[in-house]
């Protein structure tokens, strides 16, 4: 079994705070681009296994299955800086047979300003052949409890989310 919680009480946010650290920040003090996605990644994997109890680990043992990277989009909105508290939350906003897309974003620690936003779509591929195979109806189930609901991805605009999650996040609201 992959998810050791109840699908039915799955919460579709997931959110870290977490301190930008010396070693990843670039001269100019900012957190260096590439590490974005280090921040990102590790968040999401804490978060999802605190949250829905799932393993990365797990998955890849009992379906012989893992998600990989196939595109990334990314805006540098404002530098995280170093020693700055920053809270990142990620969330699933589009999923299918064999697709996922994650949303994250950083924020500053008081969430009233956006840093940084990324998508990153993730196949489904099998570990034995390399190629594209459909989730398994135990994946599914999980995507469909914790997938942000009212997403019209096909019609949805990178720069208009940025936009939009930026309006939120100065209006106080959940974004």
């Amino acid at each position: 079994m992959l998810f050791n919680t109840d699908l039915s009480d799955m919460p579709i946010e997931a959110e870290s705070r977490v301190i930008i650290r010396f070693q990843d920040c670039d001269p100019l003090m900012h957190l260096n681009n590439s590490k974005y996605f280090e921040y990102f990644f590790n968040a999401r994997e804490d978060q999802v296994s605190k949250l829905y109890g799932f393993s990365y680990e797990a998955m890849y043992r009992q379906l012989r299955t893992s998600w990989v990277v196939y595109q990334h989009q990314i805006a540098y909105v404002r530098p995280a800086l170093i020693s700055e508290w920053v809270r990142i939350t990620s969330r699933v906003i589009h999923y299918n047979e064999d697709t996922m897309v994650t949303e994250y974003f950083m924020t500053n620690d008081l969430r009233t300003e956006l840093k940084t936003m990324l998508w990153t779509t993730s196949k489904h591929i099998s570990i034995e052949t390399g190629k594209r195979v459909p989730h398994p109806q135990e994946v599914m189930d999980y995507l469909k409890a914790t997938c942000v609901p009212g997403i019209d991805f096909p019609a949805l605009q990178f720069n208009e989310r940025i936009h939009t999650i930026k309006h939120g996040l100065s209006a106080g609201a959940n974004v």
